[in-house]
């Protein structure tokens, strides 16, 4: 997740994170169950405060773009279409095992489309 920070934009920098990452849940950049950093860990990375991150946070959790499941921090919500949402997870899933395995995106990608072949 990409998030750019323009310091002399009129927009306050919250405002500018909720904005982006709202744009990257519609145009499917971040799919549901796509895990958010940290508060502290993303307002490191953006040279923020962490209460700006935080705010962004509860506002976008607000607006039921993202979730926040306690200890295991924040996640992009399912939004629309609940078997697209449930696609969007597995996807997140296996993205996820194949990285822990030390796999290449090249070779996931190529896993997937070996399936879909063979479905």
């Amino acid at each position: 997740m990409r998030i750019d920070i323009d310091p002399s934009s009129s927009t306050p920098p919250f405002e500018q994170i909720k904005l982006q990452i709202l744009e990257q849940v519609r145009d499917g950049r971040l799919i549901a169950g796509t895990k958010l950093p940290t508060v502290r860990a993303f307002a490191e990375q953006l040279g923020l405060a962490a209460n700006t991150v935080a705010k962004s946070y509860r506002e976008l959790e607000s607006l039921g773009a993202i979730e926040t499941r306690g200890r295991l921090g924040s996640f992009v919500a399912s939004i629309g279409d609940a078997t697209t949402a449930a696609a969007e997870r597995a996807a997140t899933e296996y993205v996820a095992t194949v990285r822990g395995l030390g796999l290449s995106d090249a070779f996931a990608r190529s896993l997937v489309e070996a399936a879909i072949r063979g479905a």
